[in-house]
């Protein structure tokens, strides 16, 4: 099997973990504080990232560390939000399509704030997922429930993270405001992740510490509250990260962005089948607009992707 193959059935399993992540986390967040979870879930998967990371983290000067907890707080803040989207809620599935728009919001994040030029198909996405978007909101007016303003606020603040954490990995030349030309180095991915992820527990831990009350839950934990801590931690995370950027390593990066929109898909499947959760035709309709302003945004690495694959059939 080649690298390439390897890498799509390999980001295929990723879109998988991240999907039976959400699974884990509900049933966490039936049992304890959202935040509170988001904490024991991150210093978890961070600490054992940063294990494995150690030696690379000792190599990293001030700017590296200065620039990967920065990316920290901002993943920080949307996941935050993300589940606080999934603690009040009525549909995971739905969520996670909300959730998903922050890939459209990507490219308007890093043309806004970072001026970088963008293709007509980001342009064209956009309206069809706030077409989605309204169709998920006025099935009974414009009424919005807390959980899908969450989630909407998650894609948004996702779409920064992203944006921050692509420059954070790629060596740049920047210009201070004396007119002096400065050499951005790229922070190494697995040290950028472990620190990322850390500063998320650190930044939840917080979060919950103002506005949780842990007594019921440290008092008297049920024993399956620890399975799906830790579960969300070890494989929703560490190892669905872990996975990503090793199977990233071995093609483009185009094949990726392409299948890592199945998660939302995954979702609503496993939502279905394991909470028996179901959406309206309307819901439904919301959902394949934004799943199609996804693929509509993704369209030239869409079409590599396929032309990368029918090369290879040919060539093999």
């Amino acid at each position: 099997m080649s690298d390439a193959h390897k890498s799509d059935l390999l980001l295929v399993l990723v879109t998988l973990l991240a999907a039976i992540s959400w699974m884990f986390s509900k049933e966490a967040v039936l049992m304890m504080p959202p935040l509170m979870f988001m904490a024991a879930r991150f210093l978890i998967a961070g600490g054992i990232l940063a294990l494995i990371a150690l030696p690379a983290l000792c190599r990293l000067n001030r700017d590296q560390v200065k620039r990967s907890v920065g990316v920290g707080l901002v993943f920080g803040i949307a996941m935050s939000c993300w589940i606080l989207g999934l603690f009040h809620g009525d549909s995971m599935g739905e969520g996670a399509f909300l959730t998903s728009m922050g890939i459209v919001i990507v490219p308007i994040i890093a043309r806004l704030v970072f001026g970088e030029a963008q293709p007509l198909s980001t342009w064209l996405a956009i309206p069809i997922a706030a077409a989605g978007l309204a169709l998920l909101s006025l099935e009974n007016g414009f009424q919005p429930d807390p959980g899908q303003l969450y989630f909407v606020a998650a894609a948004f603040i996702f779409a920064l993270y992203f944006t921050l954490n692509t420059r954070a990995a790629n060596q740049r030349t920047v210009t201070s405001k004396q007119g002096e030309v400065i050499e951005k180095q790229k922070v190494p991915a697995l040290p950028l992740t472990a620190l990322a992820l850390l500063t998320v527990g650190v930044v939840t831990l917080a979060e919950s510490a103002i506005s949780e009350t842990w007594a019921p839950t440290l008092n008297n934990p049920p024993p399956i509250l620890f399975v799906w801590i830790l579960a969300s931690a070890v494989i929703g995370t560490a190892g669905r990260f872990l996975l990503q950027t090793y199977a990233q390593s071995l093609s483009a990066q185009s094949h990726g962005v392409v299948i890592l929109v199945l998660e939302p898909v995954w979702v609503a499947l496993f939502a279905a089948g394991w909470f028996g959760e179901t959406m309206s035709a309307l819901q439904l309709a919301g959902c394949g607009l934004i799943f199609m302003a996804l693929l509509v945004n993704r369209w030239s690495a869409l079409t590599r992707a396929i032309k990368g694959l029918m090369k290879a059939r040919k060539t093999a």
